[in-house]
Formats: C-alpha cells, structure tokens, sequence
C-alpha cells in the first residue's frame, strides 16, 4: 500500500497538460446523439409521429402498431450512429442507474445475419433484475420486474448502446425504481396546478415543474484513491489528519481550474453536448479540489435523467483523465462536503415561469398564488421533505456550518415578507374599492421591482426562494433528484388542491364574490398559516434549534427517525389520494432505506476496523520499533546517561503505544456492538443500533489513527494524506 501511495505521486508529477482540445463548433453537435421527436419526425409516417405525440402529451398508451413503426426508427436512426446494441436504461432504487445490454442480432429463416429491434422489446422487457433492492415487495425466487418504456424521455447512444429511459416495476406493478412516482407526481401537479392557472388564464392546458440541479462533486488522482481502501470502498476518508492548508484562505473558490481538471471538465462537456445535457457553468467550489457544474434549466422528468446520466458519464471520463470523482456528501473533515441544490419552478404552456411574476397586477397574483400555496405545502409535510434529504451520507454534511440543518424552513428575504404581511390585512370577505386598488397598485403590483432588486440570500436556509424559483439546498450530492422532487412535487399538487376548493367554496357561497376577491381572502388565510416556518436567520445557531421548537417545527435527530415520516397515516393518505406511492409502496422504500443506512455504515465499520488493524497499527509498531532501536542504541553509547537524550524518544514511544492500544480497544468495541446490531431482524431497530451504538466508535478510533498519523515517519505512513489529495493535480 505504501507502493501505491508514493508511485501515484511520483505519476503526478509527470502529468502531462491538457491532453484534451475542445472542438469550437460543438454547439452544432448538440444532442447529436439523442433521438429528439423532431429527428424522429423524419423516420415516422405525419399521421404516426401526430398519434405519437397526442399519447406523450396525455400519458395514454402507445398502440402495437405505432410501438412498431417507433422500434423501426429507433433501431435505424442507432445503427447509423454505430450501435451494436440497445438497453432498457431505468434509475432503481439503489441510487445509480441501471442497464441490460442486448445485441441487435438476430438470424432471417434463411440463416442471414441481421438486426432487429420490434415494438414488444421497446415497450416492455423482463430483465430480472432480482438482486435490486424492493423492500419485500417480491421475493427473489419471484424475482420477475418489468422495464416499460417511458416516450417522454428520448433515446440516446451512449457509446455504442442505444439507450431507452424506463420505468422499473414488480410484476403486480408496484414501482421499483425512482422514476415512476416521479412521473405520477409530475401528472398530480400538472392536474391540479393547471385547475388553479385557469383562474388567471383559460388557455392554460399544462403545467410542467421544471429543475435545475447543482451538482457539487470532488476530483482526486486515480492512484492516490487506490492508496486509500476507504474512499474506494466507502467514497469517503474514514481518517486522515487535517492538512495545514485546508479552505480557510477561501482562495480555491471560484478560482483558476487547474489544468489536469479543465481538460476533464472540457471533455465532460464535449460529451454532454452530444447527449443532451446543456452543461452551462463550472466552477471551483470552496473546498480544495471541489467543483461544481450546472445545466440550463429543463422539465423535470428530462432533467432528472439528464443528471442520472451525468453521473455516470463523469466517472467514465474521469478514469480516462486517470482522475477519480467523487459524489459523497462529506469525503474528507474539516472542508466543506458536496450538495446537489435542487432549484424547482412551474412552467405553463403557455411559457408562463408562474413563480415569476409578470407586468400586471393579476400576474403577480398568480405568482403569489403559487408562491404562497407551495410554502403551505412546506410548513405541512416538513417531515416528508426532510426524509426525502436524509441518508447514512448527507447525515456527515447536514448542518455542518457548510449545509442546510435538518430543521426545515423557508428564506424568502425581508421585502417579500412585507409584502405578506400587508396582504394578512386584507378584509374577510369582498374587498372594497379602494382595498383593490391599494392591494393590486402598491402591494401585487410592486412585486415585480422587489424581485427585480432583490439580492437576498441565506447559505443556511434548506428551502429558499432565489428570485424565480425554489431553491431546495438540503439534498445531497449522491441523490437522485427524483426522490426529493417526487415528495415537492406530490405536496405542491395536494395543497394547490386545497387551495382551489378553498376559492371555489367561497365563490359558491357568495354568488357577487368577485375572483379575485376569492383569491385574496384564500391566501389571506395560508399567509396566517405559514408564518412558522419562515426564517430569515442564522439556520446554525442554538437560539434557531430553540426558536424552532417553540414554533413546533419538525427537526429530526438521525436518519432512520426522519425516514418514519413515509408511513405516517397523513403522508400515505397523502401518497394514495393523489395516487403517487401505494402504503405498500411507501412501506417497501421505508424498509429500502433502512437497509442503505445499515449498510452504509457496516461497510464502513467493516472498512474502519481492516484500516485500522491491517494498515495503520502495523505502521505504528514498525516505527515504534525503530524508535526503541534508537533507544537502546543511546544506551549502548551512554549507558546510564542515555536517560536525558532518549527523553523525547521515549515519550514519542509512550504516546504511540497509547494510540495504539485505544485504536485496538475502540475496534474490538466497535466489532461487538456491530455483531449486536446485525442480530437484530426489525430494520428500524438495527439501524437506529448502528446509529446509535455502532457509528459513534467511527470519531474515537479516528482520533487516535489521526493523531498517528501526525507522530509516525511519514515515508512508512501507507495512505495517501490529505495534503496530497487535495493538492497535488
């Protein structure tokens, strides 16, 4: 392992620059290799590509005949891009996604070679696929789950594989993977959200969320990570002594990216351009070696893919830049971890942002409509958009003084919050004249020039509104997007429900009750309601803890308590009425999550303890040993006076011999309470036991192998260390 340590650096500095020249008209390139409908327009009879486009739009199916004239196109529009085979490419809920190749290789009766893809493979497939995790959903000897093509996500070569997104269900139709509750989800808020655009504008035929992800990643040398089982075994340091230099000189942020990444990050565009994904900033973040890139904001169900897809085409191109990528939410203490900022609005049809306000005051009623119904939405189901968050990996980054606590609120900024506080006065009932105008003239209409100027921010706030948008901060780097915007989502479209049936009882009830009058005394009354869970402070302070307690605000203490919220009563009615997750749906992802947690952490208990023992105790002999030589060399030289010149070595050699024995004493401990844990069969049980019991040894076996690492001879140390990680590129 020492090998492996000092090799890489030698390698490192021999790197050569920039290997990779980007083409300047790469833009023309752009989704080259993805089947847009208008590339498929050109393979498809008018009347197929209409009928095609009627079934996209409204979620109907596809007919036999028309999945075959599809196939068809699809096969060939691959073959000319040099496939050779094709997958069902779906998102399960291990978290990465997923793929089967097939060949495109079949024989005619008269023995020829020849290339086939039918309507039936690209609709639906049986690829297995026992071993993915379903919460007891099936078991493995009825291991049968189905792949069904999703046509509202275009296929794309990847490679030479013809890649088409899909759904992953069981063989009774529960849901498997990520996408297909998100989807449903997406159709709940387009039904209910449309319904309430109507009050405002009756040409409103859809509402689509849209997404804009953040994606926050490190970049470290290939062959300093092989020196170091436990980022390749856990993707994150297990221990390392902090380096002298970390992110306090803040002058790796948006500073010049280093060559060797740039030519990655160049390269990784390249790619992204060809596939699809409109890449549209980069940038150093605060720690040393941490990056951040983003896209142009897309549909939600296209954009969750497009970052799903990413993932994997970085770590890809990162092997070949002998470069490692990592995604995990916290892979080394003391600097900063990774998050993946969910930005989320709604887009109309008519190509409204309806959290943007617009030139008139009814526009901006509407943007306070939709403003203010999805902060309900938060104040409601906090617990679910916190469990939607938390993981064994974000649970290192949360409320770190570098992310968002595990408390959920909502920034808006000082002038929004004025502006919600003179709308809690409008009058019960119609408005007169004058309250009209004043309302739509210098509250509503103002709006517009508050967002304009408006430059408020809140780096500590889990859920903010930046201008245009939602920003959910909170969700962690290795997270698929679609779990989280599922959960928004499903209690966006539940509350907009609410609110229409609120506007409508008061309509009925009054027949001279103008609309707008409705409007203002339905969200007079939510505007009373969500004043708990706005905050304009410091989300890391303990007055904030207190303060949120005192609001009756949900804070969760670990991740297993926070994941209970999928089966509350409230949250299923919620998942079934709108018809997005089933109970036994619900059930299955809680027990899915539970079992990650668990893992997560025995892997690294595992991984803790073989370092610890295997790597760093033998190193600590070896160079006490040396030491006790030099000892007992000083004796021979100056007998009985040797005492007062091996002074220093001798304490050097109590000190290591006192780590050591703590390191040992903490793994036998920690191996103990892990064999306890694993005895438990209650999911829920065993990882709050590894919460509890277990993860606590991870800090205080640490400490000691960190503070080795600082006594020990650095050319016997056999990790690489974190000076050399992230700075050597």
């Amino acid at each position: 392992m020492n090998n492996l340590r000092f090799d890489a650096l030698k390698k490192i500095a021999q790197q050569t620059s920039d290997r990779f020249h980007p083409n300047p008209n790469r833009l023309e390139l752009f989704a080259d290799h993805v089947l847009t409908d208008q590339k498929l327009s050109h393979y498809l009879s008018k009347t197929a590509f209409t009928e095609m486009t009627k079934a996209s739009l409204s979620g109907q199916p596809i007919s036999r005949s028309l999945a075959e004239q599809i196939a068809q196109s699809m096969k060939i529009w691959a073959l000319d891009k040099g496939a050779t085979h094709y997958t069902h490419w779906f998102q399960p809920l291990t978290g990465a996604t997923a793929e089967k190749h097939e060949s495109f290789l079949d024989f005619a009766k008269d023995g020829r070679a020849i290339a086939t893809l039918d309507g039936t493979q690209l609709v639906q497939q049986e690829p297995d696929a026992s071993s993915f995790p379903s919460g007891g959903i099936r078991n493995t000897f009825e291991a049968r789950g189905y792949t069904a093509w999703d046509p509202t996500s275009p296929a794309f070569v990847f490679g030479k594989t013809l890649c088409i997104p899909t759904v992953f269900v069981s063989y009774t139709g529960e849901a498997l993977d990520y996408k297909t509750p998100l989807l449903r989800s997406i159709s709940a808020l387009d039904h209910a959200a449309t319904e309430v655009c109507k009050y405002f504008d009756k040409n409103v035929q859809k509402v689509n969320p849209t997404l804009g992800w953040e994606q926050e990643y490190f970049l470290l040398d290939k062959g300093l990570v092989a020196s170091r089982p436990d980022i390749v075994l856990t993707g994150r340091t297990l221990m390392g002594h902090g380096s002298a230099k970390g992110q306090q000189l803040d002058d790796h942020y948006f500073g010049s990216i280093p060559t060797r990444m740039l030519s990655f990050m160049q390269e990784l565009e390249e790619e992204s351009i060809l596939l699809g994904i409109p890449v549209k900033t980069r940038h150093n973040e605060v720690a040393p070696s941490q990056f951040e890139l983003a896209p142009i904001y897309e549909e939600m169900n296209l954009s969750v893919d497009h970052n799903a897809l990413l993932v994997d085409v970085m770590k890809r191109i990162a092997g070949k830049h002998n470069l490692e990528v990592l995604f995990h939410e916290k892979p080394f203490a003391q600097i900063n971890g990774s998050g993946k900022h969910n930005n989320w609005s709604l887009e109309t049809d008519t190509g409204v942002n309806l959290l943007s306000p617009g030139k008139t005051p009814m526009s901006s009623l509407q943007f306070l409509t939709f403003f203010v119904t999805t902060i309900a939405a938060v104040l409601d189901y906090q617990d679910l958009l916190c469990a939607s968050m938390m993981s064994a990996s974000n649970d290192y980054r949360l409320g770190s003084n570098e992310a968002p606590p595990t408390i959920i609120s909502v920034f808006i900024g000082e002038q929004l919050t004025k502006v919600l506080t003179d709308l809690q006065q409008v009058s019960k009932g119609k408005l007169s004249p004058e309250e009209k105008t004043d309302l739509k003239l210098n509250v509503v209409g103002k709006i517009p020039e508050i967002l304009l100027d408006n430059t408020d921010r809140n780096r500590t706030s889990p859920f903010a509104f930046t201008g245009n948008k939602f920003e959910f901060r909170a969700v962690g780097a290795k997270a698929n997007c679609a779990k989280p915007m599922t959960v928004l989502n499903t209690i966006v479209a539940k509350k907009l429900a609410g609110f229409k049936t609120a506007v409508d009882a008061l309509l009925e009830k009054d027949a001279k009750m103008k609309k707008d009058d409705a409007i203002f005394n339905a969200l007079r009354d939510l505007i009373k309601e969500i004043s708990p869970v706005l905050f304009e402070g410091d989300g890391y302070s303990e007055a904030w803890v207190k303060e949120a307690k005192k609001r009756g605000l949900y804070h969760a203490k670990n991740t297993p308590e926070a994941l209970q919220a999928y089966v509350s009563k409230k949250n299923i009615d919620l998942f079934e009425q709108l018809s997005v997750l089933s109970e036994r749906e619900l059930n299955a992802r809680l027990n899915v999550d539970l079992e990650q947690y668990t893992l997560a952490l025995q892997i690294e208990g595992r991984t803790l303890g073989d370092l610890s023992r295997n790597h760093i105790i033998p190193t600590g002999i070896k160079y006490l040993n040396t030491l006790i030589e030099n000892v007992k060399g000083l004796k021979e030289i100056y007998a009985e006076e040797y005492k007062s010149h091996a002074k220093e070595q001798m304490l050097l050699i109590e000190r290591i011999s006192s780590h050591i024995a703590e390191i040992n004493s903490g793994v036998n401990k920690m191996i103990e309470e892990r064999k306890k844990a694993n005895a438990i069969e209650d999911d829920y049980k065993k990882s709050l036991a590894y919460c509890n019991a277990v993860k606590p040894y991870f800090e205080t076996i640490r400490y000691h192998c960190d503070k080795l690492e600082l006594l020990v001879d650095n050319s016997l140390w056999p990790l690489a260390k974190y000076r050399e990680l992230l700075f050597l590129h």
